[in-house]
C-alpha cells in the first residue's frame, strides 16, 4: 500500500510542476502578445505625427484641417494596441 500512496504523492507532485511549468508559458504569451502588438500601433502613430508636422510646416495654415484627421488616425492606430492589451489580459488570467 506503501507504494500506491508514494505513486499518487509522485503524480501529484508532477502535477504542481505541470501547472507551474505552464503557467510560466502562459504569462510569456501574454508579454510576447502585447510586446508585439504594440509595435504596430507604436511605428504607426510615430511615422502620423511626423507626416503631420512635415505638413503643417510646408503649409501652417492647414494646421487645423491636418490635426482633425491626424487625432482620429492616432485613435485607430491605438485601438490595435488596446486589442492587443485585452488579448494579453485574456491570456493572463482566462486560459
Amino acid at each position: 500500500m506503501s507504494g500506491i500512496a508514494s505513486a499518487q504523492q509522485a503524480a501529484e507532485a508532477n502535477q504542481f510542476t505541470v501547472d507551474a511549468a505552464s503557467a510560466q508559458w502562459k504569462y510569456f504569451a501574454a508579454a510576447l502578445a502585447i510586446g508585439v502588438g504594440a509595435i504596430g500601433p507604436a511605428i504607426g502613430i510615430g511615422w502620423i505625427g511626423s507626416k503631420a508636422m512635415e505638413a503643417i510646416g510646408r503649409n501652417p495654415e492647414a494646421a487645423g484641417s491636418i490635426q482633425t484627421p491626424m487625432i482620429l488616425t492616432v485613435a485607430f492606430a491605438e485601438a490595435i494596441g488596446i486589442y492587443a492589451l485585452v488579448v494579453a489580459i485574456l491570456i493572463g488570467f482566462v486560459f
